[in-house]
């Protein structure tokens, strides 16, 4: 029989934690809030608190032949949502249904149904997440931003707040409070698939644009999320971004040092700045699935930082721990072994035997309900920071500027900012709208290319579909210089409905007679659209076909501009001798098209820089922030060696169609200690003849460390706006501390000597005058 009541809340005074820490609590405490808290969890059954614990995929409880297949439009199984939210009580779905974007309207009366059957049950609401990974990529009409690389490229903090802001008002239109986003893994292997969904391989980058877009996407410090907001879920915690083998999913191993000083430590100013959520990392380090790690899920996550928020798995990764990664016999050993190291959600997204087993669990004494009840408050404390209590669902009408123009807006700036321009010899660009082109290349006329994955679909095969209201990169130029001044021939063509890297028989002569009668040719090669594993590859070099289509249009002699449209930086350095210009556009969205336009003719002067190495050679792979023994010129003696460091274009990289002129470099303080704020100053001057936008990049280099320091690291940046002979003094703050780095017992330290600075081409030395080792683990 159904329950039909709903939990009463008294003030019973707020529990203490388990765990009680010194440290500050991450997120601020409601005392009124926790009260509820424990006044609920009190009422609760075991299979109240297991269901919360379960987070399902929309398709297991939608009609189909069966949970894999869909019908659309979408429909419920009665019998199936009965049993999911009333025998089960599944406290979260997540997902798009039959892997189909659906509109505000329809996914309000989807998530309006399953609210009432989860109130109507036990009072509890659903909380129902996506990934919203670049906007509202799930949404029908939505706002679609660049994807993070892009962002990282723009070196623009705002930019990467308002990507998160306006992706919240317009995924809280549809009733979803819950976004899994932003990925902040360090960006730091070309050959990984996911390379597009980082800001960038360099840890202050990412930690500074991560912590803006968890801001934008929550609006606040995490202790009451707003009616325009929802809960971010930072992933893929940690140290995905570098597997050893380069593909999706596959072992790391990072040492414990370089785990703390870099892959954590964006994650950490984003719990500081309230980050309701963590999704852990799908694969294993040394050995160790992130999914049964306690160390790094409860020591490090939950009781260093006493952060009160929610652990959730990604797609069936507690099954992987059996049927994977061999560390248990069976699913029921797995669930033990993520439950007992700190996971609170389980996302076993097609089996409700999550809930069976795990109360046998508890039952057996294998997992104790002083974990489930830990887990079951942070379920349930993220429901009631999202307000979702109160406001379980409404209506699209409480949410009018969904899709506005000036949503759109943000979106151009953001693609036109980090749009990079690599090689410009002869100033071939900015292009006069008089020029005769060919446009050319598999990318050249794709929504799906400039998309990429996570758009409107997981592979991004349906932006074709969806996306067509917008301009690709052929009808962008046609709009902007005429039809007249515009000939089409792609040359080469991915595959429809093939793997991402397919590419049907090519036709090249069919480019190079095209090109007889043109001024310039623009080559739009790349990727298709992929995302995950099926992303992976075995060549980081640039597909044949696409090779032989630039050097076959090269040998005509007439001048190519290459425009890269790819998400991660495939090896170009057969063809990059043979073209005059270079243009990155990573994966620039909806507006990629207008917004190469723009730069290309000349209307919007290019500001992007590499927010990664881009690397000349397949098998020579390196991050800027190399160790010195990776760039000796030569070893003297018998072992007389070469290990020069040789890359396309160096991260931070980027050209504009002015000059800046960098001068006066000056600090504060030469000499420091660890609690020091330093202030540098530098003159920036705009020397062309045209307004552009600058990012003005702080590097330092420890020189001598008791570890074997980096050559350097990024500390700070600002982007400004500068007028032709325009100077302004940019003003740049490091703290002391920000120099420490973590030594070989895994304790930060902040060591006595010179450090040398360089912003543009102005260099200094400073002086830390004291050591300072900390206590704890984290500064």
């Amino acid at each position: 029989m159904k329950k039909k009541f709903l939990f009463s809340f008294l003030a019973t005074g707020m529990l203490l934690s388990a765990t009680a820490q010194t440290v500050k609590p991450a997120i601020p405490q409601d005392p009124e809030m926790e009260s509820k808290i424990e006044t609920l969890l009190a009422k609760m059954s075991l299979e109240d608190k297991i269901g919360q614990m379960t987070q399902l995929t929309i398709d297991v409880v939608g009609k189909g032949a069966n949970v894999f297949h869909t019908i659309i439009p979408f429909e419920f199984d009665e019998a199936i949502l009965d049993t999911v939210m009333h025998k089960y009580k599944v406290g979260s779905i997540l997902n798009v249904p039959g892997a189909t974007p659906q509109t505000p309207q329809e996914w309000t009366d989807i998530i309006t149904r399953l609210q009432k059957e989860a109130i109507a049950e036990n009072g509890i609401p659903v909380v129902y997440g996506v990934d919203q990974m670049h906007g509202t990529t799930y949404t029908v009409g939505g706002t679609l931003f660049p994807q993070s690389i892009n962002l990282g490229a723009a070196f623009n903090r705002e930019l990467s707040y308002e990507s998160g802001r306006i992706s919240a008002y317009e995924t809280k239109a549809g009733n979803i409070p819950w976004t899994f986003a932003p990925v902040v893994d360090l960006g730091r292997d070309p050959r990984w698939p996911r390379q597009w969904e980082t800001f960038g391989e360099d840890v202050y980058l990412v930690t500074e644009l991560g912590r803006e877009m968890v801001k934008g996407f929550q609006g606040s410090d995490g202790k009451s999320i707003g009616r325009d907001y929802v809960a971010a879920c930072m992933k893929h915690y940690m140290g995905y971004g570098v597997p050893f083998s380069g593909k999706d999913r596959t072992p790391s191993y990072i040492s414990e040092q370089d785990m703390r000083e870099k892959h954590f430590q964006p994650f950490v100013e984003a719990i500081r700045n309230g980050a309701l959520s963590v999704m852990a990392n799908s694969g294993m380090n040394n050995g160790m699935p992130f999914h049964a790690n306690y160390e790094y899920l409860t020591k490090w996550l939950k009781e260093e930082l006493n952060w009160d928020g929610l652990i959730v798995t990604d797609w069936a990764d507690i099954n992987n721990l059996a049927f994977r990664d061999k560390i248990a016999a069976n699913k029921k050993g797995a669930i033990k072994l993520a439950i007992n190291a700190g996971i609170d959600m389980s996302m076993d997204p097609y089996s409700w035997d999550f809930c069976v087993l795990l109360k046998e669990l508890v039952e057996e004494g294998e997992v104790s309900m002083e974990r489930i009840d830990d887990a079951t408050r942070r379920v349930l404390r993220m429901k009631f920071r999202l307000g979702l209590f109160e406001r379980p669902y409404w209506n699209v009408s409480d949410y009018p500027d969904f899709a506005s123009p000036a949503h759109a807006a943000a979106v151009l700036k953001a693609a036109e900012e980090s749009i990079t321009l690599l090689k410009n010899n002869d100033q071939i660009l900015p292009m006069a709208k008089d020029k005769k082109i060919l446009v050319t290349g598999p990318n050249a006329n794709s929504m799906r290319t400039l998309n990429g994955g996570w758009s409107y679909s997981w592979q991004g095969d349906k932006a074709d579909q969806y996306a067509q209201a917008y301009n690709t990169i052929l009808e962008a130029f046609v709009q902007k210089a005429g039809a007249d001044h515009v000939v089409y021939e792609a040359g080469v063509t991915y595959k429809e409905g093939g793997a991402y890297w397919e590419e049907n028989e090519p036709e090249i002569q069919k480019a190079v007679d095209a090109a007889k009668n043109v001024d310039i040719i623009v080559a739009c090669v790349g990727e298709n659209s992929y995302c995950e594993t099926p992303g992976n590859l075995v060549d980081l070099t640039l597909s044949r076909n696409q090779l032989a289509l630039v050097k076959a249009l090269a040998a005509t002699g007439k001048p190519v501009v290459l425009v890269l449209n790819e998400g991660r930086p495939r090896i170009i350095d057969e063809i990059e001798p043979l073209v005059q210009a270079v243009v990155q556009v990573y994966l620039p969205g909806n507006y990629g098209g207008d917004a190469l336009a723009n730069i290309v003719y000349g209307d919007v002067n290019p500001s992007g820089k590499l927010p990664y190495t881009y690397p000349k050679y397949a098998h020579s792979l390196i991050t800027y922030d190399y160790k010195p023994a990776e760039n000796m010129d030569k070893m003297e003696g018998a072992y007389d060696y070469d290990a020069i460091v040789s890359v396309q274009w160096a991260f931070g990289y980027g050209l504009s169609y002015t000059t800046y002129e960098y001068s006066n470099l000056k600090v504060d303080k030469t000499s420091f200690t660890a609690n020091d704020v330093l202030t540098f100053t530098i003159d920036v001057t705009n020397t062309g003849n045209v307004a552009g936008k600058e990012s003005v990049l702080l590097f330092t280099s420890d020189k001598v460390a008791t570890l074997t320091p980096d050559v350097r690291r990024l500390r700070a940046f600002e982007k400004i706006e500068l007028a032709p002979e325009e100077t302004k003094t940019v003003t740049l703050q490091v703290t002391g501390e920000d120099l420490a780095f973590v030594g070989y017992d895994g304790k930060w330290v902040l060591e006595a000597g010179e450090f040398g600075v360089q912003v543009g081409n102005q260099m200094m030395d400073i002086a830390c005058s004291s050591t300072k080792k900390w206590a704890t683990p984290n500064r």
